[in-house]
């Protein structure tokens, strides 16, 4: 699926065009400090789908120029999401790759006395910055002269100041309108070690100093962020502009996707998993690309959604139902359709055989016949679903099995409802029915019609499994609630059943279509001794 028409398309096809950029180069920056989700995969398919479709290359570059929160871990974590994703970027970078470049540049701007030395605590600096109808104070440490400047930030490098206790500030104008220009923070004091440099460094620069520098060292043509740096592009444009780089980037800003019933922050998420209030970044209630994964989505269907969403300069919500929808159409003709009962109900065959079981010719997926037939056990002792019977037919819609009602088992044969046991409670646990020999599927016979067609599984050979069940983890998106109290509490739930033998062998990841219960994806914690099956999204949305 091609990236339709959209404005950042056609600027590219412009920029080629004229001339103005000889090859598109774009990058995708993620900072190493969280799992990415399905927001971030927006970014990486946008920013590798534009660079592929006109001959260009795209690099991986991590913004690890905040060492607080940034761990190797996560490093790792983005470059298996990316793989997985099905790209392979030009080149892999760390803007701490460019450190002591960037300081050089940083040289450049005292040097041409457009950067000093700071000693306001952030408190002052947020005091002296003014507000959107009030300009900004002059710090009292504007008017250092470049050879004071030059020594302070020498020794702000070589740690002879606590954390916070100086910063490094461009000096652009303390009344501009756009409160980022406003003598915005280029470096500060930071005495952690950082998992790419280890203690080499103690200052580190700012993302708006850093960035566009790490662009036009890369030689970016096109660099693609979403619209809320769009009052920083004036800013990363003066770092290109003063700092003399030799290549000159630019950046074009598209709108922010939100998704109806998901978490789209890192913050959040992470409070989610420091909480315990989920099992993990890959508990597949999670929106992050490695809980998706577990869930069961494919990369196929990520990349459809994000392409059918489109791009413009403006934030838009989508409903979750059209990623459940794009998980839906991309695995309709890839799975096997295999029989499971998640909520069994015992149906005894009473003029069946004792100890025997026949295997009846069953398609794994009657609309691909490549993937060819399986055996379907029946015999004697059957798990039909609990919800496909009623003692007494409710009404002529009522297309599955009742008292005194046949219907057809799928693949099998027709069968008749009885009588009904119960437990001391009253409970039904029983169906003792009789089949019809006569009516093997496929015999052709048509004497008479079923009240309709049901599944079910042959109980002594097939398999016990446990299905988990999700919905949205969020059910209400009132920002100004706690998120806490916005969570769902029935989004996980649990049943024990069985799947047909057919697939006892399966393994991590594997994906199938549970006839007539939904779409459904082999866990990591399932094995021969307990199969575990997690619901990637039900056949059609049922959600409330």
């Amino acid at each position: 699926m091609e990236i339709e028409s959209n404005f950042i398309k056609t600027i590219m096809e412009e920029d080629l065009a004229s001339g103005k950029v000889e090859e598109i180069v774009t990058r995708f920056p993620p900072e190493p400090n969280a799992y990415l989700h399905i927001g971030h995969a927006r970014a990486i398919i946008t920013n590798f789908e534009l660079a592929k479709q006109f001959g260009g290359r795209t690099n991986l570059r991590f913004d690890d120029t905040n060492p607080v929160k940034e761990d190797s871990s996560f490093v790792e974590a983005i470059k298996e999401d990316i793989q997985w994703l099905g790209y392979e970027p030009a080149n892999i970078f760390f803007g701490s790759d460019y450190f002591e470049i960037t300081y050089d540049y940083a040289i450049k701007l005292i040097k041409k006395n457009l950067a000093y030395v700071c000693d306001l605590s952030q408190e002052e600096m947020r005091d002296y910055r003014g507000t959107l109808t009030e300009p900004g104070k002059d710090s009292p440490y504007r008017n250092r002269t470049v050879e004071e400047n030059l020594q302070l930030f020498e020794e702000m490098k070589a740690g002879k100041f606590g954390d916070g206790e100086k910063t490094l500030r461009a000096k652009i104008d303390m009344s501009h309108p756009n409160m980022n220009m406003r003598d915005p923070v280029l470096y500060r004091i930071i005495h952690i070690y950082h998992h790419n440099t280890g203690d080499k460094w103690c200052i580190y620069p700012m993302y708006d100093f850093a960035h566009p520098l790490q662009d036009a060292i890369e030689g970016v043509t096109h660099s693609l962020c979403s619209l809320e740096y769009d009052d920083h592009r004036i800013l990363y444009d003066w770092v290109v502009e003063k700092c003399e780089t030799p290549h000159v980037p630019h950046q074009y800003e598209f709108g922010r996707l939100n998704i109806t019933n998901t978490i789209m922050s890192k913050r959040y998420l992470k409070q989610l998993v420091d909480k315990n209030l989920v099992r993990g970044y890959d508990d597949p209630r999670m929106p992050t690309l490695t809980g998706l994964r577990r869930r069961g989505y494919t990369k196929d269907a990520i990349k459809d959604f994000v392409l059918g969403t489109g791009l413009s300069r403006i934030n838009s919500t989508v409903s979750s139902e059209m990623l459940e929808n794009s998980v839906r159409n991309d695995l309709n003709y890839k799975v096997k359709r295999v029989n499971a009962v998640l909520e069994p109900l015992k149906v005894v065959i009473t003029n069946y055989p004792e100890d025997q079981v026949e295997w009846l010719d069953a398609p794994y997926n009657k609309d691909n016949e490549a993937m060819g037939n399986r055996k379907v056990a029946f015999g004697r002792n059957l798990f039909i679903e609990r919800e496909d019977f009623v003692e007494e037919k409710p009404n002529k819609k009522w297309k599955r099995l009742a008292l005194g009602i046949e219907v057809r088992l799928m693949y099998a044969y027709f069968i008749t409802c009885n009588e009904v046991k119960y437990d001391d409670f009253g409970n039904i646990v029983e169906l003792q029915c009789t089949y019809d020999p006569k009516t093997k599927s496929g015999s052709g016979f048509d004497e008479r019609k079923p009240n309709g067609t049901i599944h079910f599984v042959e109980a002594t050979t097939s398999k016990r499994a446990t299905f988990n069940l999700f919905e949205p983890l969020m059910i209400d998106s009132d920002s100004k609630r706690d998120l806490e109290d916005r969570l769902n509490p029935n989004s996980w739930s649990e049943l024990e059943g069985f799947v047909e033998k057919a697939i006892e062998d399966t393994h991590p990841l594997e994906r199938f279509q549970f006839i007539r219960k939904g779409y459904f994806s082999t866990d990591y914690d399932s094995s021969s001794e307990g199969l575990v099956f997690n619901r990637i999204c039900e056949l059609k949305s049922s959600f409330k």
